[in-house]
């Protein structure tokens, strides 16, 4: 089944209305749908390098309002909505843990998920309206992370083309994933130190 959606997911950017698809699918991918809107980004940048700015804003601005969305599931109605989303596609216990371990801490979990997907975006902000993170400090930090990951995936595209989409396809989240740990470490570390 996920790769069916992958793929139907990927058959979109060949569409002309390909960008209300990527904003679409940015703003469901941060509350409640599985694929990254990067599998939209890649063939739409690869196709079309001069708008690559372009759809890096409407990914992070799609992907800001869904986080948002998240964000209220949480706040609002995380038992009736949000717990259902997240055993559908279980996450559940991945959520316990992260509100349990990271829970004062879900800003640096925001940094992480928005640059890496670690963890992934969904289970964050869920997590960020259930531990009440503060609505605009949410909005400041998703906008850097997504757009971060966004405007990097659109300048190497349009820079280096096809190929460099290798690397981002196969190397980009280790990178990212690697930022982050360091990140998670550094906050950690400093923790520990106090």
């Amino acid at each position: 089944m996920l790769k069916r959606l992958y793929d139907w997911t990927l058959s979109l950017a060949a569409r002309k209305s390909a960008e209300v698809w990527l904003a679409v699918i940015a703003f469901v991918e941060s509350s409640v749908f599985l694929i990254p809107a990067d599998v939209l980004v890649l063939p739409m940048t690869l196709a079309r390098p001069e708008r690559a700015y372009r759809y890096a804003l409407i990914a992070t601005v799609a992907s800001v309002l869904g986080g948002i969305a998240g964000w209220m599931l949480g706040y609002y109605a995380f038992d009736t909505l949000a717990r259902p989303i997240l055993d559908f596609y279980g996450k559940a216990a991945a959520f316990e843990r992260l509100k349990d371990e990271w829970g004062s801490s879900v800003l640096l979990l925001l940094i992480t998920s928005g640059l890496a997907h670690l963890p992934p975006i969904k289970v964050v902000t869920i997590l960020s309206g259930v531990v009440k993170v503060d609505l605009w400090l949410f909005i400041v930090s998703a906008i850097v992370a997504r757009g971060a990951r966004f405007f990097l995936i659109a300048f190497l595209l349009r820079r280096y083309g096809e190929p460099i989409r290798a690397f981002i396809e196969k190397r980009l989240g280790v990178i990212a994933g690697a930022v982050a740990a360091a990140a998670i470490l550094i906050y950690v570390g400093l923790k520990l130190a106090h």
